[in-house]
């Protein structure tokens, strides 16, 4: 048997599918994961033992830098929140919650401001554009638009994300022909079998991998990846420069008099829609305790 290290594409029935050395490897676990309570997921560096048949044995799970609970997904660089200037025009909400899951858990978020064509994008991207976050206007039919976005995504782990109807398998499939996804959803050439309806399968995309999550909303992540009340602010990015200048030392930038984040939206500083985000959001966990995430 040889020893490399490799990635996990995809975990069906207990087996993991491994690629390493320009070979993908079927390769199951050895019990001591089950043991350590540790479940190797799509986009893992791993160290398997192969052989000459293909097969393999999975020795060891590397460390990761980041992990998702939904979608089950490791090691991801930059998660592309898709948004839509129109049909269906983005919930800012429901886009400001994933951004916070992926600052807390170590993940670029990349908002793509899809539709271009169809619509007026200069709003979303004020906002966007104001938080610091790379931002990238596009439209699916215009290949020239995507050029950018292809070249920052070049040998990265990425999983797109967004509302039904935004456009993403358009935009993938304008990045990576080969891909040759259905409009409007996944096709079953990336899994979408009964057998693997809830597995994350990673496939080679700009030179890197995209993560395909059959089943996967963006409700799943922010449902799921819970952030505390004393987490949130450091999820809001465009906050930094004025937090530790508030009256009160502890501020929760909510309702406290002299809050130096609040006085940055009155004037303009802060895009209003995000910090209604961040109420809202703030609101929603203000009263949990510790026990309770």
């Amino acid at each position: 048997m040889n020893n490399v290290q490799g990635i996990v594409l995809r975990s069906i029935g207990g087996f993991y599918y491994v690629e390493a050395a320009d070979m993908v490897y079927t390769c199951r676990a050895r019990g001591i994961f089950r043991r350590q309570g540790i479940t190797p997921v799509a986009g893992d560096r791993v160290m398997i033992s192969t052989k000459e048949d293909g097969t393999g044995m999975l020795e060891e799970v590397l460390e990761r830098k980041n992990v998702l609970v939904r979608p089950p997904v490791a090691n991801l660089d930059v998660l592309v929140l898709v948004a839509s200037v129109c049909h269906p025009r983005t919930n800012t909400l429901v886009l400001d919650k994933m951004i916070a899951v992926a600052e807390k858990k170590g993940i670029c978020p990349i908002i793509v401001i899809n539709k271009s064509d169809l619509g007026d994008p200069t709003e979303l991207e004020q906002i966007y554009h104001s938080t610091g976050l790379e931002c990238f206007t596009v439209s699916a039919n215009d290949p020239q638009s995507l050029i950018p976005l292809r070249r920052r995504l070049a040998g990265q782990i990425c999983v797109f994300a967004g509302n039904s109807g935004v456009g993403k398998s358009s935009i993938l499939n304008g990045i990576d022909p080969t891909l040759e996804l259905s409009t409007g959803e996944i096709s079953e050439k990336l899994g979408r079998g009964r057998h693997t309806t809830r597995t994350a399968t990673l496939y080679h995309f700009a030179d890197g991998y995209v993560v395909d999550t059959p089943g996967f909303s963006s409700l799943d992540m922010e449902q799921v990846e819970s952030i505390s009340k004393d987490e949130l602010a450091d999820c809001f990015r465009e906050f930094e420069p004025y937090i530790g200048q508030c009256r009160f030392i502890g501020c929760a930038h909510y309702r406290e008099p002299k809050c130096a984040v609040r006085t940055a939206v009155e004037a303009g500083e802060i895009a209003q829609s995000r910090y209604e985000s961040y109420v809202s959001m703030y609101e929603a966990v203000k009263d949990k305790k510790e026990w309770e995430k």
